[in-house]
């Protein structure tokens, strides 16, 4: 049948046509040569390899056999409400259970947060590198993302003068992520509090993706949420996809000023009304009881980094930036002479080894590579030495050019 005219549709998707999977192209392309036989060693996306614990499943599956697979409500079922008020209370002793929004996992939770909170003519404040989603989910609302540089050589903290450069009378928020990924920056608590004044200076809003907070490496653990000057005007997103290894149960929530709360209500139960009873019986568990799953993930990835490391030590044209939590660690690709982008490609198609390019996340990691340490030790190191044979290969043939 001929068509006789365009079909229109919102402005939320040409904001959002170039913000999608263009970002991962590596990642996908190196699955479609593993469907196609190649064996690839998968360096990208950030899922644990660890299962959740055994008796988290046990109670989802109890749940959902025992009828926990109705309706629920906007706001979260009662016992996950319990469990995240008693968690933040922990951190804050005034919080209580009006000061909590579940959501199914953190991406939705951040997405119905700036939905709540700006709008077209406003701009979010967010520290490059970035969260791969991130541009997409401030697009989404019409509002203008601004990048403030995160600087290598400061080990990509959040420095309070930056932020105050990049403010506009137009700046509503600023999006935090500590502990940070792409980069492992854990923030401390003195910095939080020098960036909380800005942000108090100029009313801004600051929304604080917190999912990596009980994998840090030895560094103290610190939220503008738990500062009483801040407490205001932040929000918190969260999930137990990493903490309890269980990304695909997509569980998480947000916790904020009860007004903040109240107002974003409505525009959660117009996204879904409700999240999963019984997956919320399991997150309550998993809150509220202690498991090793996130000490054992700290282990590894730690390790893991430390091999990465060893194993590019002496290798000159490859720096690797330690983080200080989270699951990826950086390597500085430019001395190659190569982009992060371009390096990452070569080394899938030379050496079948699938990393994300540090463009995916921001202009500030374009020379940068991220490695996930997600994969067994002996892989990894199998990675990192073909890794040092693309970088000696691409030594050897710029000086055959010289």
């Amino acid at each position: 049948m001929k068509k006789d005219h365009t079909m229109r549709y919102a402005s939320i998707t040409d904001r959002l046509s170039n913000l999608g999977s263009g970002k991962w192209a590596v990642h996908s392309t190196a699955r479609g040569m593993a469907a196609a036989g190649t064996p690839i060693i998968e360096l990208t996306i950030g899922e644990p390899d660890l299962p959740p614990d055994e008796a988290l499943l046990a109670e989802c599956a109890r749940a959902m056999h025992a009828g926990r697979t109705r309706y629920s409500n906007g706001r979260g079922e009662p016992a996950v409400l319990k469990a995240l008020t008693d968690k933040y209370r922990k951190r804050r002793p005034d919080v209580t259970e009006k000061n909590i929004l579940c959501f199914p996992g953190t991406q939705t939770a951040l997405f119905a947060v700036m939905m709540g909170l700006v709008e077209p003519g406003d701009a979010v404040l967010v520290g490059d590198p970035l969260y791969a989603t991130y541009e997409g989910v401030v697009a989404s609302t019409g509002a203008r993302l601004v990048p403030v540089p995160l600087h290598p050589e400061r080990r990509f903290h959040l420095q309070a003068e930056d932020l105050e450069k990049a403010i506009t009378p137009d700046s509503r928020v600023l999006l935090l992520n500590t502990p940070h990924n792409p980069t492992g920056a854990v923030l401390t608590a003195g910095e939080i509090a020098a960036i909380g004044e800005v942000c108090r200076r100029h009313d801004l809003w600051i929304v604080c993706d917190e999912v990596y907070e009980e994998l840090t490496f030895g560094a103290d653990f610190a939220s503008p949420f738990d500062n009483p000057d801040l407490a205001e005007r932040t929000i918190v997103v969260s999930s137990i996809s990493k903490s309890h290894a269980a990304p695909g149960f997509r569980s998480g929530w947000a916790a904020g000023p009860v007004e903040f709360c109240e107002r974003l209500l409505p525009v959660s139960e117009t996204m879904l009304f409700g999240v999963q009873p019984f997956i919320s019986d399991m997150t309550a568990m998993a809150v509220s009881q202690r498991f090793d799953t996130a000490a054992v993930m700290r282990e590894n990835y730690l390790r893991r980094a430390k091999i990465v490391e060893t194993a590019l030590a002496g290798e000159p044209l490859l720096r690797t930036m330690m983080p200080e939590g989270g699951m990826f660690i950086l390597v500085d690709v430019g001395q190659t002479g190569l982009s992060g982008e371009d390096f990452a490609w070569a080394l899938l198609k030379q050496q079948h080894v699938a990393v994300m390019p540090g463009s995916s996340f921001g202009a500030e990691a374009r020379d940068f590579i991220r490695i996930s340490l997600t994969v067994p030790d002996d892989v990894l190191a199998t990675a990192m030495k073909r890794m040092a044979t693309l970088a000696t290969d691409l030594k050897q043939e710029r000086a055959r050019r010289a």
